[in-house]
C-alpha cells in the first residue's frame, strides 16, 4: 500500500502516523532507534507490506496487468489503491480527508524526520500529495515522475492506460480487500510485535 493507506491503517495518534510513514524510509532492525510508539508504527507498516505481498486478492489484482507491466504491478496497485481510498474516503473515515492530510502535514513540519523523508515532506505538503490522489488524472503525472527515476522506464509505458482500462475491476478489488487490511491492522495494533525485516522490493520499504 502507498502512503495514504498506511497512514489511515496505522492509527490516529501522532507517533502512529509518523511510524506509518517511517516504514518507507527506515531499514533494518530498530532496537530502540525511535520511541516505542514510532517503532510500533514501523512494525505495523512492515507487517502490512508483507501481507499485501502474499495476499491472494493482491495476486489477482497484479495478474490483471499485461505482460511486462506485471513486473511493476505492485507499484501501480499502491498508487491506484491510494486513489480509491482518497476517492471513497468518507466510507472509511469520519474525519474529512482535507482535515486529515492537514494534520499529517503539520505533524511532519514539527517532527524530527529521517533524512529522505525530511527532503520529501515539504513538497508532499506543498503539493498535497496525499489528498491529490482523489483526482485519477494525478496518477498519470505520478507515474511519469516515477518512470524518470527508474532504470527501466519502459516498464511504465502504457501503465496509465492500463489503469484506465482496469479501473472498474481494480476498484472492485480495492473495495473487497481494504476492509480486510483494516481488520488486520486492528488486530496487529492490539498485540505486541517486533518489527520484521524490511523485504519489500518495490516502493514499500524505501
Amino acid at each position: 500500500m502507498n502512503w495514504l493507506a498506511h497512514l489511515h491503517l496505522g492509527g490516529n495518534e501522532p507517533e502512529q502516523l509518523l511510524g506509518s510513514l517511517y516504514g518507507d524510509f527506515v531499514k533494518g532492525a530498530l532496537n530502540g532507534r525511535f520511541s516505542p510508539g514510532i517503532e510500533a508504527g514501523i512494525a505495523l507498516h512492515r507487517a502490512i507490506d508483507q501481507l499485501t505481498d502474499t495476499h491472494p486478492l493482491f495476486a489477482v489484482s497484479r495478474a490483471r496487468f499485461p505482460g511486462e507491466q506485471r513486473r511493476v504491478a505492485g507499484i501501480l496497485l499502491d498508487l491506484f489503491f491510494d486513489h480509491c481510498l482518497a476517492r471513497d474516503w468518507s466510507q472509511y473515515s469520519a474525519e474529512p480527508l482535507p482535515r486529515f492530510t492537514a494534520r499529517v502535514y503539520r505533524l511532519l513540519r514539527q517532527a524530527e524526520l529521517p533524512a529522505r523523508l525530511r527532503v520529501i515532506a515539504p513538497r508532499m505538503a506543498a503539493q498535497d500529495w496525499l489528498g491529490s490522489y482523489r483526482d485519477f488524472a494525478v496518477l498519470e503525472r505520478a507515474l511519469e515522475d516515477m518512470a524518470r527515476r527508474l532504470s527501466r522506464p519502459e516498464l511504465f509505458r502504457g501503465a496509465f492506460l492500463a489503469l484506465e482500462r482496469l479501473y472498474p475491476k481494480l476498484s472492485a478489488d480495492f473495495a473487497e480487500v481494504y476492509p480486510q487490511l483494516q481488520a488486520f491492522a486492528a488486530r496487529q495494533a492490539n498485540q505486541p510485535a517486533s518489527a520484521p525485516a524490511c523485504t519489500k522490493s518495490s516502493s514499500g520499504c524505501g
